[in-house]
């Protein structure tokens, strides 16, 4: 901890953000098609978007509590790559409904109405049209939620991270570094503060390059989008 690279946190939370996108993504793109195609404007459907809504904006050490009593005592995965996965996928999928429900919102009606007048199903419709279209959006979405993902501390304090090892792990069940928590640890529970701040001060510029580096992906994506909607 007072000399070397950082290649072990930066798998890890390669691997932990990869896990998150790959848990929230397809349930959120599904939820959103039942949100949005399915339930109508019901008041319970009002309620679940409430809570939606109220969900993106909760503290994510409240979901860091929430994987170690669901994932890693209740389940027996223990502190793990794939506890933090989930939990981080819990946390960025609000956000990735709300993405997909604005994009899907935004194919015209007029694509619909054209699939249902050939004799497309409603199903044949979502999945030939409406998801083709809306897919330029929901890619932003999850994009940006994997930027969110990448730096997050408190969830994966209490699921998946580790202080120290020189190993990648074996299996999705191992304990792992990651970027942000390798920052918090360095600043805060090292002996050697002359050696360990600089490295800290690294670790968070990586960091920062590899949030920007996402965000920047999504712009292109949605520039690209627009681009599209023009013509």
């Amino acid at each position: 901890m007072t000399e070397g690279g950082i290649f072990p946190a930066l798998i890890g939370t390669f691997l932990l953000s990869t896990g998150a996108i790959l848990f929230a993504l397809p349930l959120g793109v599904l939820a959103a098609i039942y949100l949005k195609e399915y339930a109508g404007a019901k008041k319970w459907v009002r309620i679940i978007r409430i809570g939606i809504n109220n969900l993106a904006g909760v503290p994510s050490v409240v979901f860091g509590l929430f994987g170690l009593a669901i994932f890693v005592k209740l389940f027996g995965f223990g502190v793990s790559v794939l506890s933090g996965s989930l939990t981080l996928g819990i946390l960025i999928l609000p956000v990735i409904i709300r993405a997909s429900e604005e994009a899907i919102d935004s194919v015209p009606s007029s694509f619909k109405e054209a699939s249902f007048a050939l004799g497309a199903t409603k199903w044949q419709t979502i999945r030939k049209v409406v998801l083709p279209t809306a897919l330029p959006g929901i890619l932003t979405g999850a994009i940006l939620s994997l930027g969110r993902a990448a730096g997050e501390t408190a969830p994966i304090l209490f699921t998946a991270a580790t202080f120290y090892t020189r190993h990648l792990p074996e299996s999705p069940f191992r304990e792992v570094m990651a970027l942000p928590y390798h920052i918090y640890a360095l600043m805060t529970e090292g002996t050697k503060p002359e050696f360990q701040v600089p490295i800290a001060y690294g670790t968070a510029l990586v960091l920062l390059l590899l949030v920007f580096a996402v965000n920047f992906i999504a712009i292109i994506i949605r520039s690209r989008m627009r681009r599209k909607r023009k013509w």
